[in-house]
């Protein structure tokens, strides 16, 4: 009897309602191994993090502070493990370099047209040969080192690079480096200065510096005393690149500045390169703009934040910068703005989540023959 009870109690269970509680459970259990997997990666990179804010080595601790310090999302990681006081001492510069002004009678620019032409390649101080195989007056190569890789550009005629950026749309509308190359019809283009970013969620249509575009002066008020470093990269009428640690307004208009932007920290002036101790020991993605003694101007951008390239830090730029023979050199703003643009696309890979960044401010190489004064 109690047989018969059984199987016809079974009988009259809908399949349909077998069927869903076995999904349902089976729903269940994956969400708890997602659950379990997640709170076991927090707590694994938490650990990460403390071995690094709290273990033995200050080279580890120093370069997890300034690291997350510089990003305008994750800065707030610092907080966690470190007091204020604890954050400023880190970031504190132990030893200043005083600079002098830019001397630009180091800098020669041919304005000779059949030099220009016969110019098929050029040549750093250290004697190494980079070849213009194109004839376009641009030079790209790679840039390799320890746990870095980006690329660096060559414009060997420095007046057609300009500082590409739309004060009309200040407060209003950032763009990409790609559109900023459209807008000037150039051929390349990188990212230039900082902008306003609170946690990383900024239009990019307000530069945190102070700017200057065609000889006028935008955000003067602010100054160039930016998180960074402080420095600015400033071209003459003449074409010549002049880095400081800031520039006053009468500075900017003795020396006939056509464009300027800040961001910093210097890296050379006047052939004399920053000393490792007065750089941080950071490593994230990085833009640098710089230029050499025959006038040709440098950009450079390094990836960072990827599994082949973590990204580099201010002494691996000056130390880049040398080998191709710069006299001035300063670092622009880098992380996930750090964008290079040649030929209808982009050279590098973007270290941002959510694509390309929308900035107030660019560095445009010109058409050849373009008119740029």
């Amino acid at each position: 009897m109690s047989k018969t009870i059984s199987k016809r109690y079974t009988d009259d269970v809908p399949a349909k309602k077998k069927g869903g509680g076995r999904v349902l459970r089976a729903i269940g259990r994956f969400l708890l191994i997602l659950l379990e997997t997640l709170l076991l990666i927090c707590l694994a990179l938490y650990a990460v993090m403390y071995v690094l804010a709290r273990g033995p080595s200050e080279t580890a601790r120093d370069m997890f502070v300034t690291s997350v310090r510089e990003t305008s999302a994750i800065k707030f990681l610092a907080n966690i493990y470190f007091t204020p006081e604890e954050i400023a001492e880190i970031e504190a510069v132990k030893e200043t370099v005083e600079f002098a002004p830019t001397d630009t009678s180091l800098i020669t620019i041919s304005t000779d047209p059949a030099s220009q032409e016969n110019k098929d390649g050029w040549t750093d101080v250290h004697g190494v040969f980079h070849p213009d195989e194109d004839g376009d007056g641009i030079i790209i190569e790679p840039v390799k080192g320890k746990g870095y890789a980006g690329y660096m550009m060559v414009v060997l005629d420095p007046s057609r690079v300009i500082m590409g950026s739309i004060p009309s749309s200040y407060g209003r509308e950032g763009y990409v480096v790609s559109e900023f190359v459209q807008y000037f019809d150039g051929v390349a283009g990188t990212n230039a200065g900082g902008f306003y970013d609170p946690g990383g969620m900024g239009d990019g249509s307000i530069p945190d510096s102070l700017v200057v575009v065609d000889g006028q002066i935008y955000y003067a008020e602010y100054g160039c005393g930016i998180e960074g470093g402080g420095g600015i990269a400033a071209i003459d009428g003449n074409h010549v690149l002049h880095v400081a640690r800031s520039m006053t307004r009468q500075e900017i208009i003795d020396n006939d500045i056509r464009y300027a932007v800040c961001y910093g920290p210097v890296l050379i002036v006047n052939g004399v390169s920053a000393s490792p101790e007065s750089l941080n020991v950071s490593l994230n993605p990085r833009t640098a703009i710089g230029q050499c003694a025959d006038g040709a101007m440098l950009l450079l951008v390094i990836d960072g934040r990827q599994v082949v390239s973590m990204g580099a830090k201010y002494q691996d730029l000056v130390e880049i910068m040398e080998r191709y023979g710069a006299v001035n050199a300063v670092n622009l703003d880098g992380g996930s703005s750090s964008m290079l643009w040649f030929q209808d696309h982009y050279v590098n890979n973007s270290s941002s989540v959510v694509g390309v960044r929308d900035m107030p401010t660019s560095f445009v190489v010109l058409k050849e023959g373009a008119n740029n004064g």
